[in-house]
Parts: structure tokens; C-alpha cells; sequence
């Protein structure tokens, strides 16, 4: 049995469909690990949501912002973007199935010396406390009035995790380090305006997985979200988003003995 971690797919599922026959992925006998961002920019995002679902066990996947994006859109909150493509989904027939399975996905997976994760982790938390955090998202995400989480999940504040957080501002900010953070300071405070490469940390700033003294650092986590950042392998972070949406390439790292397989976006889905 072998495990794949897979970057972000964002609806290229041509790109992912190449990739698992590189890696000869068979689903009777290995598993897929899958950073989040299932959906949207790319243009076929119902096939990738249908297809992973169909999967069952055989793959696990955490949620990233625009697959949280999509089920908010579908509670009628959120502002449409110009480049969503997810109007395929939200029209199917299988529309509400897809959405509860979606929605009962984990925030992050700790499994053995790893953690999936879509976006990383605050300095602050260990794996365990991570683990610990996401579940009460989770619990959110999947209660009868899910749809007030919804209402008040998106925002930048509180920028910085504290132990005494409560209500919706405590499930926020795990949102918001789980799924969009790529700079903190070492104090753990956030900052979501950069978007660009590691070097390009504002000042005070330090990408999240170079913070001195990170409680996670013993653990290896494997992560998507930063496309500038590019395929990043170190002794304790897997970061695999190589930026198929943009034409670079879509990523599967075999998590047993790190083998990397790679292939180009497939013609048709790359954004400009």
C-alpha cells in the first residue's frame, strides 16, 4: 500500500486524472492524501468533488478556503468572484450530497509522524492541539445550525490565536491559520495581504513554517495554499502546491520514501 499527497487541484481533474496513472494509484489497495482546494478557478470542479467523494476511504481530504468558499456560497453568504467556477456544482443534482460530504471533511489529519493540513499551523500549536482545534470547527461545520457558522466564519480578526478565545472570533482564527496563512510573526500574529513568494515576508513577518521554535516542528506537515512558494520538501514539511492552476505543474509526493511525481497542467485548465 502506498500513499500519495496531492497539491491543490482546484478543479483540474484532467491534471489529477494524468497524475494519479503517473503514480499508478490503485484505490483497492492505496490511499490519497489530499491538501484541500478540491475546487474552483479551474474548470472542472463538480468532476473533482464527484470523483474524490466516489473514492470513499481510499482518499482523505482536509478543507481549504475555497472549498469553505463553495459551501459558503451555498448558504447564500460570500461575495461571487468573477473567477469562481463552481456554478456546475451548485446547480447539479447531486448538489446537496456533494455539499454535506464536503462539509464533514476534517480541518486537518494527524496520522503517524504527519499532519495534513490545507494552509499550516500557528507557532503556538503542536500537532496535538491542532488536531484538537479543528474538531471544534469541525463540530461547527456539521451541527443543525451550521449555517450560522457560515454567516460569521470570513474575516481577518482576530489576527492572532490566545487560549481565551471564544465564540466565533476562537473559530475564525483556526479557520483562518488552518486554511489561509502563508506569513506570522513569531508571536503568531497573521498578516493576509502577502501573497507572494517566502522572501517577500513583510516586515515583522516570517513564513509560517520558519517561525524559531514552531511547537509542530516534530511533526511532518503536509501542506498545499502557497502556490508562489512552490514544491518545498524539508526534513518536516511536505508543501505541494506547485501551481497547476497556473500552468506550472500538479504534485504527488509518496509519503513511505518521498518519491515525487509530477505532471504538467493539462491543456485547457491553466488560468492566465
Amino acid at each position: 500500500m502506498s500513499t500519495y499527497a496531492i497539491g491543490d487541484i482546484q478543479g483540474c481533474f484532467a491534471s489529477l486524472c494524468a497524475l494519479l496513472e503517473r503514480c499508478a494509484f490503485d484505490p483497492s489497495r492505496d490511499r490519497l492524501w489530499l491538501v484541500g482546494d478540491l475546487v474552483n478557478r479551474g474548470p472542472r470542479s463538480l468532476d473533482t468533488l464527484r470523483f474524490v467523494r466516489g473514492l470513499g476511504e481510499a482518499a482523505v481530504t482536509v478543507l481549504g478556503n475555497h472549498d469553505l468558499y463553495l459551501l459558503m456560497l451555498a448558504e447564500g453568504f460570500g461575495k461571487r468572484s468573477r473567477d469562481d467556477t463552481l456554478a456546475d456544482i451548485l446547480a447539479a443534482p447531486d448538489r446537496e450530497a456533494l455539499l454535506d460530504w464536503l462539509r464533514s471533511r476534517p480541518l486537518c489529519h494527524v496520522e503517524d509522524e504527519f499532519c495534513l493540513v490545507h494552509a499550516g499551523l500557528l507557532p503556538q500549536w503542536t500537532a496535538a492541539k491542532a488536531r484538537a482545534l479543528a474538531g471544534e470547527v469541525e463540530a461547527a461545520l456539521q451541527a443543525p445550525d451550521h449555517r450560522t457558522f457560515m454567516a460569521n466564519l470570513w474575516g481577518s480578526e482576530p489576527a492572532a490565536w490566545r487560549d481565551d478565545l471564544s465564540g466565533w472570533a476562537r473559530l475564525r482564527v483556526i479557520v483562518n491559520a488552518m486554511t489561509r496563512m502563508r506569513f506570522c510573526s513569531p508571536e503568531g500574529e497573521m498578516e493576509f495581504r502577502t501573497k507572494g513568494e517566502a522572501s517577500a515576508a513583510p516586515p515583522g513577518y516570517l513564513p509560517w513554517f520558519a517561525v524559531p521554535g514552531r511547537r509542530s516542528a516534530d511533526t511532518v506537515l503536509v501542506t498545499g495554499h502557497w502556490s508562489a512558494l512552490g514544491l518545498k520538501i524539508t526534513p518536516n514539511l511536505l508543501a505541494l502546491d506547485s501551481g497547476c492552476l497556473w500552468g506550472r505543474h500538479l504534485t504527488a509526493v509518496r509519503l513511505e520514501d518521498r518519491a515525487v511525481f509530477q505532471v504538467d497542467c493539462s491543456p485547457g485548465e491553466a488560468r492566465g
